[in-house]
């Protein structure tokens, strides 16, 4: 065997163990939901250091959550989806609508609720040079630590929640810190009669 071949082969070995680990990661993660687009019950987050109180009117659980433990914690490593907001349910009736958010990641976040314009999907809205998109138009905010409406954010496991009358349509869900809603931090509500 020459000599090229021989060192082709390590190569090789690598590429093969590679693709075997994606392969399995990929499985995993299909296995365990994480490809849903809600979150499952199982992914709660134990020992949160506070509450909501008991809300009047329909209640949306919106959990946050990043992967700030694989990233150390550190801000600016956003930009490869690596951070998720689900609503569950995704759909409530018209009226009072409380939005009770539990931060499961290691960063802090925010839930800004803004009207879904007709044929656009959550998502598509465009980002400034800052890292965030327009909040013109917000109907509601949910930043406050352990407290209702808008603060400097909601610290890692911790909840805020906010209060609001929806009338029927489609509302985006995201979280506008800089460089969070263009890694994957929204999610769309529909509110129905």
């Amino acid at each position: 065997m020459s000599a090229a071949r021989r060192g082709m082969w390590p190569a090789v070995f690598a590429a093969a163990a590679a693709l075997v680990l994606g392969i399995a990661t990929t499985a995993f993660f299909a296995a365990t939901g994480a490809f849903r687009a809600t979150a499952p019950a199982s992914w709660t987050v134990q020992g949160t250091r506070c509450g909501a109180p008991t809300p009047t009117g329909s209640v949306v659980r919106v959990t946050v959550e990043d992967m700030g433990r694989m990233t150390g914690g550190r801000p600016g490593l956003h930009g490869m989806g690596m951070m998720r907001l689900f609503a569950t349910p995704a759909t409530a009736p018209a009226g009072k609508v409380t939005l009770r958010v539990v931060n499961a990641g290691a960063l802090t976040h925010e839930v800004v609720v803004l009207p879904l314009p007709a044929g656009r999907i959550a998502g598509e809205r465009a980002v400034g040079a800052n890292g965030r998109t327009s909040e013109t138009g917000s109907l509601g905010e949910a930043s406050r630590t352990c407290g209702a409406g808008k603060g400097d954010g909601i610290l890692p496991r911790t909840t805020g929640w906010t209060t609001m009358t929806l009338r029927p349509g489609r509302y985006e869900l995201l979280c506008n810190f800089p460089g969070h809603y263009a890694s994957g931090m929204y999610a769309e509500l529909d509110v129905v009669r």
